[in-house]
């Protein structure tokens, strides 16, 4: 068992990295769905299978010469990639099982479709969404790429956002962390030690001071936190002849006024999650999260007097081991009380909905209160809600075509390729004696979106000539990779709720639609 382990940390090192072995074990009991085993669909798979997604089920019909069906093919050799991951497929359209066994698709941890018609996106989006399986339908036409996001919730637990604030809790510490700075005596140190106390503890010192003389306010404005940085300065060690010590610790804790300084406060988001109907009221049926954010919600109220739970980490910083260790160390215990004191408050919102405290593990409790400044939700609204002509967003599509090469042009341009191919059962350009032709029908399609939506738009002809066949399923094949890890992980935010790549530019967008 040693050696399986150690020989997947080699297999799996750089992504183990991203996510750690408890995304890799998410990832590993994972069942993917992919409907249609085009170049898309298969070049999606091949970047799950690479880092050991758990099975696959190809789902397609069409068959590649004569009896080899096309299903069957892809299985067999995307199964090569990695003998870690089980492979499966369906010699069905979904259409078929849509039409036998819609409940097929209850089973998958998220379904892929490529290249689906209008009618089996809006069929296989309503089963998936009454049961809560997330539905990525991906689509490559001509110079355009288009994802779009299903998913009536998907909770986030590690959102890793870029540029996180430190949790210092300077400005609110715990009596613990008073305890270790008074512990500190830096007027009487000698230089060694003085060269090397770590800066989160120079600047709490210095604070104590200024708040002594600023009628316990700390520093506000740029000008006061001027001030601040000058009175940290003049604290350096001087020689014999006046001049300043070289204390890199000191100027480090100058450059860090700003982040000492950062109110623990709780972030708006989160304080959304917490006035939310889910987080209110807590049942049998409430997942995970929403239990475990209830229990973060009463820890604030309580012991937590208005704070979240300590992150319980320090950036690295100038000092000696020892002293690092230490104060790491105050603020590693402090996060263990309060994930402590959560689990409490879980283990009782576990007992009053009937459910038994080993439902969720210490461990996952101290992950996510680890991370409950990051937490996210993103809720997507259903293909019926954009597709319907009484709820489409005509302020986000109208907002957005105020730039005649908004990437929702080829949003709509896509949805009008949908009705073609509805009249025609071909796409556009397929055959180049028939092109002129195409066009004129791919306006009227155009023109029959607009009027249907009531969408007072322009779309330039340009557009509408320019589409071919030509496959943009690299770049949308990787992306669309990258968001069913993502779903799957729970770690990192998905988009919400649809992508358009627009390869003419090599530019992209997000619209909520």
């Amino acid at each position: 068992m040693a050696a399986t382990k150690a020989s997947k940390e080699q297999k799996y090192d750089r992504q183990l990295r991203l996510w750690g072995d408890h995304g890799q074990e998410v990832l590993e009991n994972a069942h993917v769905c992919l409907i249609n085993a085009t170049a898309s669909g298969t070049e999606i798979l091949k970047n799950l299978v690479l880092p050991g997604i758990g099975a696959f089920t190809i789902i397609d019909g069409h068959t590649v010469l004569g009896e080899d069906n096309r299903a069957q093919a892809a299985t067999e050799l995307l199964q090569e990639l990695n003998s870690d991951v089980s492979g499966n497929f369906v010699e069905e359209s979904a259409d078929q099982l849509l039409d036998n066994d819609p409940e097929f698709f209850h089973r998958f941890s998220i379904v892929i479709g490529v290249q689906l018609s209008e009618s089996t996106r809006l069929r296989l989006g309503s089963v998936l969404w009454a049961v809560g399986v997330p539905f990525l339908v991906c689509w490559t036409y001509g110079l355009m790429g288009y994802m779009r996001l299903v998913v009536k919730e998907h909770t986030v637990i590690e959102s890793h956002p870029d540029n996180a604030l430190e949790d210092l809790r300077l400005d609110r510490p715990f009596s613990e962390l008073t305890d270790h700075i008074q512990s500190y005596q830096l007027e009487s140190m000698e230089k060694k030690d003085h060269s090397h106390t770590p800066w989160i503890v120079i600047i709490a010192k210095f604070l104590e001071t200024w708040l002594t003389e600023h009628d316990g306010q700390p520093p506000k404005n740029y000008k006061e936190k001027e001030a601040f940085r000058q009175m940290i300065r003049e604290g350096i060690l001087k020689k014999e002849n006046g001049v300043r010590e070289d204390e890199e610790n000191f100027e480090e804790a100058v450059k860090n006024v700003n982040t000492a300084l950062n109110p623990t406060k709780v972030p708006s988001s989160v304080e959304d999650l917490f006035n939310s109907e889910q987080c209110t009221n807590i049942t049998s049926q409430s997942a995970a999260f929403w239990v475990m954010l209830r229990a973060v919600k009463e820890f604030v109220l309580h012991e937590g007097k208005g704070c979240l739970p300590a992150r319980g980490t320090i950036p690295d910083m100038i000092s000696d081991s020892q002293r690092f260790i230490n104060l790491q160390n105050v603020y590693r215990d402090k996060a263990l009380q309060d994930a402590a004191a959560v689990a409490k408050h879980v283990e009782s919102l576990l007992q009053t909905t009937g459910k038994t405290p080993e439902t969720l593990s210490e461990k996952d409790i101290k992950l996510f209160c680890k991370n409950a400044a990051f937490l996210r939700v993103v809720h997507c609204r259903s293909l019926a809600e954009e597709y319907a002509v009484e709820s489409v967003n005509k302020d986000e599509i109208t907002s957005c075509m105020d730039s005649p090469d908004s990437e929702m042009v080829l949003y709509l341009m896509l949805r009008s390729v949908d009705r073609f191919y509805q009249q025609h059962s071909r796409y556009p350009g397929v055959y180049n004696y028939q092109v002129e032709e195409d066009i004129s029908k791919l306006k009227l399609c155009v023109t029959s979106l607009l009027q249907e939506y009531n969408l007072n738009v322009s779309i330039k002809d340009d557009y509408i000539h320019e589409l071919s066949l030509l496959m943009v399923v690299l770049f949308v094949s990787g992306a669309a990779a990258q968001e069913v890890i993502k779903m799957v992980s729970h770690q990192f935010v998905p988009f919400n709720n649809t992508f358009i790549y627009n390869a003419m530019s090599q530019t992209s967008a997000t619209y909520q639609l």
